[in-house]
């Protein structure tokens, strides 16, 4: 599947999966190797995303100078 073609949220399930697969360690090393391989890309396409969205956020919060008009409220992560 071309990362064109996915989400970020299937690109982070795929992630997921490929965890899985290389920590079981009962793939031949060429599986290894493109598996690890395929997470790199999937990893590169996630990290775009996040970049992306950071930036469409920062251009909605700040006006017209670039200076911040409302700060975002802290995130509680239940911690």
């Amino acid at each position: 599947m071309d990362n064109n073609e996915v989400t970020f949220e299937q690109a982070m399930a795929e992630l997921e999966e490929i965890e899985k697969k290389l920590e079981k360690g009962e793939l031949t090393l060429d599986e290894s190797i493109n598996f690890f391989r395929r997470g790199v890309e999937l990893t590169k396409y996630c990290n775009r995303k996040l970049d992306e969205a950071e930036r469409s956020i920062t251009m909605l919060i700040e006006g017209e100078n670039g200076v911040i008009e409302k700060e975002l409220p802290e995130l509680d992560q239940g911690r």
